[in-house]
């Protein structure tokens, strides 16, 4: 059998690892930070003449000294300037909250007032004690539970939580109240949507940021530590409208879209022709029977008194001599007639409009016109102005 080879002494690792350690310490050293105002314009300089002290440059991170100092390397020069050491460069450690945030919850409170309607109303339903502690935002179900999670607003939002918590952004929570006050309370209930407001395909402004400081000392020295911190920012927005039936605007309103359109006139006339109890009266005023119209009026009156069936034009024309109705057309044709008997004109004695005066040497009967034997025209054109 092969003897078993001995262990090496336990101090002997130690003493390796020791050994170890001490010539990585040897290649290790330190040296201090120095920062320099490459990006500033004008900050080059020859002499402390070119270095305005308490002369403030945006872009130089703090106040000039007055001092014209030399690069770390080269033999060029820059202005010396007072401020916070190191200088921000955009470096930053993230403290990221993706996995935790999205369960962070937001209550958001509103309420309502239409003061002519003397209307107000909350989105915190009165309920029993505690409804409050352990209820969160359903579209549903718990309509007024303002209680919503950071990730259920970026969700409804259309972006990506993720995403959203590395460079910031801006979420707008829109609450609409659109009621109907005729109707009872219960129905007027805020509707919620979201969207981001910031935009995030403009690099220069999309995201959201802001800075902010905590300052101590350390052994006398004033000291800073500067915070740039990325956040979600919730804006709220409401807007809404509400109404309610009233009989005068309603009236107005409409007689108003019918005067518009022309409908007004037509349906007065409609309403006396049909309903009112002289409607024989207006209509015997309105209107005059014409019985053969040598053109066919196109004017609304007419075409009016038609639909109403107040006027019905006659087939045929009539004839101011009535023993000429009823007489045949031939001798071959003893037993047909050409038409029905015509009726006869009305006649009326003849105005004072109508009446000329007498000319001399004129023979007996023609001082005065008399009507025509053609046809019928109108005898009274006041009928429509003495109503």
């Amino acid at each position: 059998m092969a003897a078993p080879e001995p262990k090496p002494p336990a101090g002997a690792a130690a003493a390796r690892r020791l050994a170890g350690g001490c010539w990585s310490a040897f290649w290790d050293y330190e040296t201090p930070k120095v920062i320099v105002s490459m990006r500033v314009n004008n900050a080059t300089c020859d002499s402390d003449e070119d270095c305005v002290a308490g002369q403030l440059d945006m872009l130089g991170n703090g106040l000039r000294t007055g001092r014209c100092i030399p690069y770390y390397h080269g033999s060029s020069k820059t202005c010396e300037v007072s401020g916070w050491c190191p200088v921000e460069d955009g470096a930053s450690v993230s403290q990221f909250l993706g996995k935790m945030a999205p369960n962070f919850t937001i209550l958001i409170k509103n309420s309502i007032h239409y003061p002519k309607f003397q209307f107000s109303k909350g989105n915190i339903e009165n309920q029993k004690d505690g409804y409050l502690k352990h209820c969160t935002f359903h579209e549903v179900s718990d309509l007024y539970c303002p209680i919503f999670k950071l990730g259920y607003i970026v969700e409804q939002a259309g972006e990506n939580f993720t995403e959203l918590a590395h460079t910031g952004g801006v979420i707008g929570v829109i609450i609409n109240w659109d009621c109907d006050l005729d109707m009872s309370a219960s129905n007027c209930n805020p509707k919620y949507s979201f969207r981001r407001l910031d935009p995030k395909h403009v690099p220069a402004s999309s995201g959201y940021n802001f800075r902010f400081a905590k300052y101590y000392k350390i052994n006398g020295s004033t000291t800073r530590t500067l915070i740039k911190a990325y956040g979600i920012r919730i804006d709220v927005i409401v807007h809404g409208q509400a109404g309610k039936f009233s009989l005068i605007p309603t009236i107005i309103n409409l007689a108003t879209a019918l005067t518009s359109i022309g409908v007004g006139s037509f349906l007065c006339d409609w309403i006396l022709l049909t309903f009112m109890n002289k409607n024989k009266v207006y209509s015997h005023k309105k209107f005059d029977k014409v019985c053969t119209p040598r053109h066919s009026s196109g004017s609304w009156p007419v075409t009016l008194a038609l639909v109403l069936g107040q006027a019905t034009p006659p087939p045929y024309p009539c004839s101011a001599d009535p023993g000429q109705a009823g007489q045949p057309q031939g001798e071959g044709q003893s037993q047909a007639w050409a038409a029905p008997p015509p009726r006869p004109c009305p006649t009326s004695a003849p105005s004072e409009q109508m009446v000329d005066a007498p000319v001399p040497g004129a023979g007996p009967g023609l001082g005065a016109s008399e009507p025509s034997q053609q046809d019928c025209t109108l005898t009274d054109a006041r009928g429509l102005a003495q109503l």
